[in-house]
């Protein structure tokens, strides 16, 4: 496998109930090496969450994803002969993730790194592991969804995958995390508030749709600060989960985290 999309990146003002969120619902697990005065990461064995806190000047939410690669080079070198209208930045020596930042044709942002990069820290020495809670998406509404899956293809040997009739997301995938391209069309926002291009929710499996709803409710009564914000609620909040519901094909049900966050969530 040329590369694993290795984590999820948030930003938040309430990073670290955020973190706490995502460990009591999901079962993620905090890495012994995060970094609490600047960040918290939690990962499900394959997919790290890393959630920093957000600073003046940058928007909150959902942030961008992270692919290792065998061989950054390799990638530099597919960029420059297919897409030389693609840049890369080198990230700072404090990024646990993150060695080299990127962005795909239509300026969708990720992550590049590979294993024992000077300039990048490992947050997580036990390995992977499996749990019944992990990430599988992460979706970017797009203006070009076809253009950018063939990119990711081409340039990290991620592979399309087959699509339902109707469906009009694109997905490439390394196996077990697939990133899904959806077409951003502002009409389709009529009935809301209208979102930008840029990423739009991430994905969980879990073992039971029936035992997440209790745990997620048994979490509210224990703790009522790790309350999730409602959705589908009003008109336009109505108009958003539709929205919502039938671009997510892979999806059974839908919360908010903390900060308003959209997941998806199958079994």
């Amino acid at each position: 496998m040329f590369a694993k999309i290795n984590h999820v990146a948030m930003v938040s003002t309430n990073y670290a109930m955020l973190g706490k969120f995502y460990e009591v619902l999901f079962g993620m697990k905090t890495s012994p090496n995060t970094r609490p005065q600047s960040a918290v990461t939690v990962g499900d064995g394959y997919v790290g969450l890393n959630i920093n806190p957000r600073r003046p000047g940058r928007a909150g939410g959902l942030d961008h994803f992270g692919v290792q690669v065998e061989d950054v080079e390799t990638v530099f070198e597919r960029m420059g002969q297919k897409y030389p209208e693609v840049n890369w930045l080198k990230r700072p020596g404090n990024r646990p993730f993150a060695g080299i930042t990127t962005h795909d044709p239509d300026g969708n942002i990720f992550d590049l790194s590979q294993a024992n990069m000077e300039n990048r820290q490992d947050v997580y020495t036990e390995g992977e592991w499996q749990q019944d809670r992990y990430i599988t998406h992460f979706a970017v509404r797009t203006l070009h969804p076809e253009k950018c899956a063939e990119f990711y293809c081409d340039v990290l040997d991620l592979q399309m995958t087959n699509r339902e009739e109707g469906d009009e997301n694109y997905y490439v995938t390394d196996g077990r995390m697939t990133v899904v391209l959806m077409p951003w069309d502002i009409t389709k926002y009529a009935n809301t508030g209208i979102s930008r291009p840029g990423p739009d929710h991430f994905a969980f499996r879990v073992e039971s749709i029936d035992a997440f709803k209790a745990d997620t409710q048994a979490m509210i009564e224990r703790n009522q600060n790790l309350t999730p914000p409602g959705v589908g609620i009003g008109p336009e909040g109505k108009a958003r989960l539709d929205l919502f519901d039938r671009s997510t094909p892979y999806a059974r049900h839908y919360l908010s985290d903390l900060d308003n966050v959209m997941l998806a969530v199958a079994e």
